[in-house]
């Protein structure tokens, strides 16, 4: 059965350590403040990681300059 943890604002300040690793574990957490939930944590997906791509820089430059060769100046 699936329980959803509760930390207070409380929690977060003193036991931020112990929550992290709740999420990282894959808990969706509540935040409390007052016995009233006034937020929920939950951990990022291994999907939503892996969709960032990094440009093709390479592929940028040959679109931009073509098979020029560029001179390396000694700036720096």
């Amino acid at each position: 059965m699936y329980r959803m943890m509760k930390a207070s604002v409380r929690d977060l300040r003193y036991e931020f350590k112990k929550i992290e690793r709740l999420l990282r574990q894959g808990e969706e957490i509540q935040i409390t403040k007052r016995r009233r939930v006034i937020a929920r944590l939950v951990p990022e997906s291994e999907e939503g990681k892996n969709k960032k791509k990094m440009p093709d820089f390479r592929a940028r430059m040959r679109k931009i300059f073509g098979d020029k060769v560029l001179a390396v100046s000694g700036a720096i």
